[in-house]
């Protein structure tokens, strides 16, 4: 198993340690809420209150300055000075400093000195898991290629195409169809139209490219993640229809949405939504959250690889360029995309570790809990999620105030919502006034579920 361990080995806590096994995000600071809380008091003085931010993916881990006055140290350096930092994340026009940390590198605030101990998982010692997964799938050597202005994902995908002819296996998802065009890139991959030669069907065919070397263990649980994904069948959900793997390759066929995302309409429309349309809208995202929510799961992967039953998938993305748009008998129908698969990619550590707040989530629509709280994210995360997406289709703005001074992600620790009416006064009271409770996040979230919300919801609109 992979592991990530952080043990103070400087300072008033001298001997304490934190562990992670799985996706994690950790605040270090002197705030109360902090993931590891140092004292408040003058020794720390030189700490602020949220001063940095771990993201954890094991093996993998960085370290982001949040813009502390006194700054962060790795191995006695300051990190953001280039003879140490190769990867500066740049958002917002500003530069907010990141380091990747390894295997017993040491991080220092004020007169505190953590140190770092990386554990990677050992092929060696599961090599019977490792041979049948082998024998079944074949897999061919992963050409461990990364996703960047240099390469080209449809390279790989005409790759796909023309073996797919040949083969059958995994292949025979994407057997007969032609790529259109491409519809978007992100960080993991790029996503294109796809139509079929004879029934002339159109899907979006998603590639994501592991950014580390893939192997039958990795393989075998995004496999197993992604199939949840594939039970997922309502009207407000993008269909997975297949997954599969070729030549170090992931792609997935679903259902195509060519009204494209909510973000391009807002845009399209001007900057923000008429209030019918919004409503129509989020009232769509809630019942695809409200199913998704409770749908019963076979097989979820734990940390250990073990796996259980459970239920409910929660998305921890929702966002407008994740909702997509059909029309259904001349009505625009709108559909969460991503429901789980750069999860499961990420969850196997295919993707690596990305920049900040792209693998991790988007701090615009994240309340404050699913950055001290990451790794328990719960359906209330969704919901607040969704109704930050509604905030932004009424208003065009976030419901926090960002700016250029200071980093999204501590905006997003420290600032409360701004009311929806100081963004737009015609909003109807009654439902600014729900849009509001609902996106108060201290001391915690009002409503843990889409049911609630709902209820309230259809008695203002």
């Amino acid at each position: 198993m992979n592991k990530v361990k952080i043990t103070i080995i400087k300072g008033a806590l001298t001997g304490k340690e934190y562990s992670f096994t799985e996706r994690s995000l950790c605040v270090i600071g002197r705030a109360l809420d902090c993931n590891i809380l140092l004292p408040d008091d003058e020794l720390h003085s030189t700490i602020s209150r949220y001063h940095c931010l771990l993201d954890i993916n094991p093996p993998e881990i960085c370290v982001r300055d949040f813009g502390s006055l006194n700054g962060t140290f790795v191995n006695q350096k300051k990190i953001g000075q280039r003879d140490i930092d190769e990867n500066i994340h740049k958002a917002q026009g500003l530069i907010y400093p990141e380091y990747n940390l390894q295997d017993n590198d040491q991080i220092q605030l004020g007169d505190t000195i953590f140190k770092v101990t990386v554990n990677s998982e050992s092929l060696v010692n599961d090599n019977s898991e490792i041979q049948e997964e082998e024998s079944t799938h074949k897999l061919e050597q992963n050409l461990n290629l990364e996703v960047s202005s240099q390469s080209n994902p449809l390279d790989k995908v005409n790759h796909l195409l023309n073996e797919a002819e040949h083969h059958k296996g995994e292949l025979i998802a994407i057997k007969g169809y032609l790529v259109r065009k491409e519809l978007g890139r992100g960080n993991m991959g790029a996503v294109y139209l796809a139509s079929h030669f004879e029934n002339r069907s159109n899907v979006a065919l998603k590639v994501m490219l592991p950014k580390v070397e893939s192997n039958p263990r990795t393989h075998k649980q995004f496999m197993r993640e992604s199939r949840n994904t594939q039970l997922l069948r309502h009207k407000n959900i993008v269909q997975v229809h297949d997954v599969g793997c070729y030549d170090g390759t992931y792609f997935f066929t679903t259902d195509y949405c060519e009204g494209g995302s909510v973000a391009q309409l807002i845009k399209k429309k001007g900057g923000r939504l008429p209030l019918s349309l919004a409503i129509k809208i989020y009232m769509q995202i809630l019942d695809g959250l409200d199913y998704a929510h409770q749908v019963e799961i076979p097989s979820i992967v734990l940390a250990d690889g073990k796996t259980t039953s459970g239920t409910g998938l929660v998305h921890r993305d929702i966002k407008p360029g994740n909702i997509l748009l059909t029309k259904k008998a001349g009505i625009w129908q709108a559909k969460i995309a991503d429901f789980g698969l750069a999860k499961a990619f990420d969850t196997a550590g295919l993707s690596g570790r990305t920049a900040t707040g792209v693998s991790a989530g988007t701090p615009y629509y994240m309340p404050r809990q699913q950055i001290i709280n990451f790794k328990l994210a719960k359906p209330e995360v969704d919901v607040w999620a969704a109704t930050a997406t509604f905030y932004k289709m009424l208003t065009g703005r976030h419901p926090r105030n960002y700016n250029k001074r200071t980093d999204p992600w501590l905006t997003t620790l420290k600032m409360p919502p701004i009311p929806v009416k100081d963004r737009d006064v015609a909003i109807p009271s009654a439902l600014a006034e729900l849009v509001d409770r609902v996106l108060c996040d201290k001391p915690e979230l009002s409503f843990k579920s889409v049911r609630a919300l709902k209820n309230e919801l259809l008695k203002v609109i």
